[in-house]
């Protein structure tokens, strides 16, 4: 009853200051006029501009949750004595590639490039104005400005920690910071101009030849995944993942609840990646409901069609490899997603999900270990995604080709100069005994599961195993 009472008197003075606001409107028309010139005098709020700038940011908040995505879909896929190194090195690649590619990452891909190269304005510098004004970036450029700094820095981001899940469970932490700051300063921008420096105030090369990438196949995935593949290369693969007979050796991961986990916030998550690449909610040609549309379809079919293939291949409706398929529509379809029909996405998914489940064994058999399937989820099917411009849609199937070579050149080329030279100056694989002891207690001193009896860490109990031992071979199939 107090609470009925209370709303009670509150309602009946609304209605008496109402009743007093509608007398003297009546009875002082000026007043009524004055508020009326008032309010026409002030611009109407831009309705559309205020979505887009919303919806942009939402669209990069669903990208920065895929960070989330890969930390799990890499723990998984390895082994427990390496969780809380994986988990640094994707917060690390996170914090410092915003950081780097705010400060200059951002100009070079999107700055005033005369030469079509790489961007040369737009550094953090020019954009927040350190000449006394603090107001200039507001009152230059707009709060959209913002958005879409926030919205490339997860892109570039997402680049940088592609390369992780290939590189697991091997690599010294302060050599893959390094790493990081390289790829998120030099290699990931400078490609990124060449193919979407338009986007902001540059002129790339290839776009300007026609080149078609709505969302990232190429631009994002691509680089990563062929960064991940020089790294693999340079690292090379884990101890006792190839007997002396060549033969490959399974190394399962310790947990494919996180790995499933991880797919589906990834999958999550791409709707912000391909639909979010509109940065608008208005406009036929950018119709964020297909684009979201042709996203799922892809990854249900990279699913279907993974599993079937590895069903029919080694015997099992595989999960590892139904969950790489997912991840390999959603790749195949980030360049297309904008230019194809619902129907030909479901055919780019279902051919990614084929040809990741044959380029995973394919680099098995050649003795580069990727621990996650990084370079053929995100490499190959970037590939397959770009060329898929031409095949379903309008882009030039020459001009596409262009793309993907350049983007393979110029990544794998100083991917695999950068990882040597840190090999010479840093060192860039920890030592036999420090891998089979794991990364979490060397590098961290932690450990995710802090149990003696968990499954990965004899070596710890044991002391650290030699090369070719008895205790190489439990530690190399440890999960």
């Amino acid at each position: 009853m107090g609470t009925n009472t209370k709303l009670a008197k509150w309602g009946a003075r609304v209605a008496l200051a109402s009743l007093a606001a509608l007398i003297a409107s009546a009875f002082v028309p000026g007043a009524a006029f004055a508020q009326e010139a008032a309010a026409a005098a002030e611009p109407p709020p831009d309705v559309g501009a205020g979505l887009d700038l919303l919806w942009t940011v939402l669209a990069a908040i669903l990208v920065f949750f895929m960070q989330a995505g890969f930390a799990l879909v890499e723990a998984g896929f390895t082994r427990a004595k390496n969780l809380v190194n994986i988990f640094m090195k994707n917060l690390m690649d996170f914090s410092i590639g915003s950081v780097t590619f705010f400060l200059i990452g951002f100009g070079l891909m999107f700055g005033v490039s005369e030469s079509g190269w790489f961007g040369t304005s737009n550094f953090a510098g020019d954009l927040l104005k350190f000449d006394g004004d603090a107001n200039a970036f507001e009152s230059e450029v707009g709060a959209f400005n913002y958005a879409f700094l926030l919205f490339q820095t997860v892109f570039a981001a997402t680049a940088a920690t592609i390369v992780s899940g290939a590189m697991a469970e091997r690599t010294k932490f302060k050599s893959y910071l390094f790493y990081t700051v390289v790829i998120t300063v030099v290699i990931y921008p400078v490609f990124g101009s060449w193919g979407w420096g338009s986007l902001w105030n540059g002129s790339g090369w290839l776009e300007g030849m026609g080149f078609a990438d709505f969302a990232g196949s190429t631009v994002v995935h691509s680089v990563g995944g062929w960064a991940a593949l020089a790294g693999a290369i340079v690292l090379g693969p884990r101890l006792g993942k190839y007997g002396k007979d060549g033969k490959v050796r399974p190394i399962r991961g310790h947990n494919m609840a996180l790995a499933g986990l991880g797919t589906f916030i990834l999958w999550l998550g791409w709707f912000g990646f391909n639909a979010g690449s509109t940065t608008a909610v208005m406009g036929a040609e950018l119709d964020l409901a297909k684009i979201a549309v042709n996203t799922n379809l892809a990854a249900a079919a990279g699913a279907i069609f993974a599993m079937i293939v590895a069903w029919v291949t080694v015997g099992k409706p595989d999960i590892g490899m139904s969950l790489n398929g997912a991840l390999a529509g959603l790749v195949g379809i980030t360049a297309p997603c904008n230019d194809v029909t619902p129907v030909a996405a479901l055919a780019i998914g279902a051919v990614a999900g084929g040809i990741v489940v044959a380029s995973i064994q394919f680099f098995e058999k050649v003795k580069v270990d990727d621990p996650v399937g990084a370079i053929s989820v995100h490499g190959v099917c970037g590939a397959w995604g770009t060329l898929a411009c031409a095949l379903f849609g309008t882009a030039s199937i020459g001009t596409q080709l262009i793309g993907i070579g350049a983007a393979f050149a110029w990544t794998f080329g100083t991917a695999f100069i950068l990882f040597k030279g840190i090999d010479v100056v840093f060192g860039l694989r920890v030592s036999e005994e420090e891998e089979l002891e794991g990364l979490d207690i060397v590098e961290h001193g932690n450990e995710a599961y802090p149990v003696d009896s968990v499954a990965g860490y004899s070596a710890v109990e044991d002391g650290p195993a030699k090369a070719g031992s008895p205790a190489l071979e439990t530690a190399s199939q440890a999960g």
